[in-house]
């Protein structure tokens, strides 16, 4: 897992995520954690919905899944 350090954040950005993991009986951190992976699964949904758009827009794509024996193999490391 990794580590990250915000410094700069103001003060009431603090209180209120202080608040708001107080009420959801999360710890200060553990709030952080779950707003951030939020905003980032968010995002990703956001970009699937962009894409969508732009091609229902234009009528749709047609996408071609080759079969398995087609498919590169992935090397497997144990």
């Amino acid at each position: 897992m990794a580590t990250i350090t915000v410094r700069g954040l103001e003060d009431s950005v603090k209180r209120a995520i202080a608040e708001q993991a107080r009420a959801h009986g999360r710890s200060m951190e553990a709030e952080v954690r779950h707003i951030l992976t939020e905003s980032m699964q968010r995002q990703r949904r956001n970009i699937g919905a962009a894409f969508l758009d732009t091609f229902q827009d234009l009528g749709g794509v047609e996408v071609e899944v080759p079969s398995r024996s087609q498919r590169r193999r992935v090397p497997e490391f144990e």
